[in-house]
């Protein structure tokens, strides 16, 4: 049993006891001797598991297939990303043609022995001579931006620090590339590590210290700012956002100027994603008068929202992302949460409709403005990532890279079926399993959610979820309030006070596979990660008799201090502060995991799995969870701790950890139920 400290704390009158708080001291040797012994504790049980090794071999099987990412064009090459097989990070390639063997440019998996440096973000100058790229260590939220001469295949001297979340636009004559980064470290409080950010100009040759400050505004140090430049090389933008906000402002200046910004659009009213321009007129994606999306048309010399074009209005369905690619707009919409991709013209004309192989995701779309080729990817829960190329001048399709996997679709259904929450609201869930499954109760079923940050569900593939359904599994995804599935509204029907329509709507999923007869109580695993975690925390707290194992990932548990570490004042546009507003503490306390479990009361199974370099979602969430749990357990039903290392919170990690990780997690629910 975990230590405990008598700590309380006063919440606007409410006292609220915090015993295992010295957890957060992720420095210290108790703590870390804590983590070291539950992790050791979580392997054994995992070892001990008959089916894992089994599990194991066979994720290694179906992970080792080749994987693309979208091509994307610079200076008259195509660059792309491949994996070949089991590699554990993707290799960065050039070719002149797509049908050409391509060279490489860039080996991440060189970089570590352990394949832990994973490439985040790149972009080659205008005249192709160099490229800037940002790398990420052990799954770190922080990057660090090196530049390559592409001619020599050498790395330029100068490193760039103190960056994350940043992209990478080049000035047209290839002197150098602005990018946003943070206070170096010592500069600021510890809690202004992720404040005062500012927009840099990095000129080639030179060191970062004598870097030109660009934009920042001290006075509102949580504004976040993300450079971009025209394609045409007319002007620089810069995206301006507070925290993880789905709304915006946009400012602009001739790239040749160095005076003030034009404040475009300030408002701060909606979201505005910027698509390209024809000279003066700029292209948005907007939800402004839209709640599921629209695109605008903006005269910089006369911006006035009552003399914007509206070039493609709103529909029933929601539009998720879009692209101004050779002198088109190809718009992806959400219907019912699946993908559609349209080709409109400037002028709001529909062109195409292109036909997707199923119910699926498409991830992203690359395309230049003055450019007839449109790239994008497509995936489901049956079809690995595939990429297609689209023709805008004779509206065409073909296949351009589809991998082979060691698998059968075929042997397989993917449907979509409605379930209505605890209001009466539909909630789409999409369910995948083998073919000629007898509902009859006795099936294993994982269902997994999110619900939050106005992150749409995606149906997409994943040789670990295969596994599970080879072993006789039915896999099922919630797509709950939360998210953008249907837009803005759907989106903030799941913020703040409206939390709870959230853990409603993945409760009612389990009840309609229960109900169904897909599954049983004992026999329904849930599953999730970050704000997912959240929402598999709460739904079992709230409904422990509906589960019968759960996985609760890299989780946001302590709702009532979430905002005191690392970016996790970032949420608050999302969840709300408990400590400095007494009607958030209200609504918070109800539900944060952290303070609603119960002695006395039986929970299901639970594998909480963090890592010990992740600064985003910190481990201490995960710990403090853990210890509270174990301390009221009441049964004999496992409690474990898997602490990964060098991961982070999961982007960039490398294959290898993925099949270790995913073997642990199916062979404990396996095991468990």
């Amino acid at each position: 049993m975990a230590h405990k400290d008598r700590i309380i704390e006063d919440y606007h009158g409410t006292l609220v006891a915090d015993p295992f708080r010295w957890l957060e001291d992720e420095e210290s040797s108790r703590t870390r001797e804590w983590a070291r012994e539950q992790d050791d504790r979580a392997r054994e049980f995992l070892a001990a598991i008959p089916e894992r090794d089994e599990i194991r071999e066979r994720l290694g099987d179906v992970f080792n297939y080749t994987k693309y990412q979208l091509p994307s064009k610079y200076a008259g090459k195509y660059y792309f990303q491949r994996s070949d097989g089991l590699q554990d990070q993707p290799i960065l390639y050039r070719a002149d043609r797509l049908d050409d063997h391509p060279e490489i440019i860039l080996d991440p998996n060189a970089l570590s022995d352990d394949g832990t440096v994973a490439l985040m973000n790149y972009s080659v100058s205008k005249d192709g001579r160099y490229m800037a790229y940002a790398c990420s260590s052990s799954g770190s939220d922080w990057q660090q931006i090196s530049i390559r001469d592409l001619e020599t295949g050498e790395d330029l001297e100068e490193v760039i620090e103190f960056c994350k979340f940043t992209n990478l636009p080049w000035m047209p004559d290839s002197s150098g590339f602005f990018y946003s980064r943070f206070p170096e470290p010592g500069s600021v409080p510890p809690e202004d590590s992720s404040n005062f950010n500012q927009v840099c100009f990095h000129r080639l040759g030179t060191p970062q210290a004598e870097d030109r400050v660009i934009f920042e505004n001290p006075d509102n140090k949580e504004q976040l700012f993300r450079p971009e430049v025209t394609e045409d090389g007319q002007y620089l933008l810069l995206d301006v956002s507070v925290g993880t906000q789905a709304r915006n402002r946009v400012y602009y200046r001739p790239i040749d100027e160095s005076g003030d910004f034009v404040h475009l659009l300030d408002e701060n009213d909606a979201l505005y994603v910027f698509l390209g321009n024809e000279d003066d007129v700029f292209y948005f994606q907007t939800d402004r008068d839209a709640d599921r999306g629209r695109i605008i048309a903006v005269d910089i010399t006369d911006p006035g929202p009552d003399r914007w074009r509206q070039v493609i209005g709103e529909s029933d369905d929601a539009v998720a992302f879009s692209r101004y690619t050779g002198g088109h707009l190809a718009v992806v919409y959400r219907h019912h949460a699946h993908s559609q991709l349209r080709i409109h013209t400037t002028d709001g004309q529909q062109v195409d409709d292109i036909p997707l192989p199923t119910l699926g995701t498409i991830w992203a779309l690359s395309g230049r403005e003055d450019d007839p080729e449109l790239f994008f990817d497509f995936t489901s829960y049956l079809h690995p990532m595939t990429v297609f190329r689209y023709d805008l001048q004779h509206n065409a399709t073909e296949i351009l890279w589809s991998p082979d996997v060691d698998f059968d679709p075929e042997d397989y259904v993917t449907r979509q079926v409605f379930c209505n929450s605890k209001d009466g609201t539909p909630v789409p869930m999409f369910m995948t399993h083998r073919k000629g499954l007898e509902c009859d109760g006795q099936n294993r079923a994982l269902l997994v959610g999110y619900g939050g940050f106005n992150i749409a569900a995606s149906l997409t593939f994943s040789p670990s979820i295969l596994v599970w359904m080879e072993r006789g599994g039915v896999f099922a995804h919630a797509c709950m309030r939360g998210g953008s599935e249907y837009g803005r509204q759907w989106h903030e029907a799941g913020m703040f006070e409206r939390k709870q329509n959230v853990f409603d709507d993945f409760i009612a999923a389990g009840e309609w596979l229960v109900d169904n007869q897909y599954t049983s109580s004992d026999k329904l695993a849930i599953m999730g990660g970050s704000n997912g975690g959240l929402l598999v925390a709460a739904c079992m707290l709230q409904r422990p008799d509906l589960y019968g194992s759960v996985i609760c990932r890299v989780p946001v548990i302590d709702m009532l201090r979430y905002h005191r570490f690392t970016v996790g004042r970032f949420w608050t546009t999302e969840y709300g502060n408990a400590e400095e507003n007494p009607e958030d503490f209200v609504y918070i306390f109800r539900y944060s995991p952290l303070h609603n479990i119960r002695f006395g009361l039986v929970y299901p199974p639970v594998m909480i799995m963090t890592a010990d370099s992740d600064n985003r979602v910190v481990p201490a969430h995960a710990m403090k969870f853990a210890a509270t749990l174990q301390e009221v357990a009441v049964s004999d039903n496992s409690i474990l701790l898997r602490v990964e290392s060098r991961a982070g919170h999961g982007a960039g990690k490398p294959t290898s950890k993925i099949i270790g990780e995913d073997g642990d997690i199916f062979a404990f629910l396996e095991e468990t139920m």
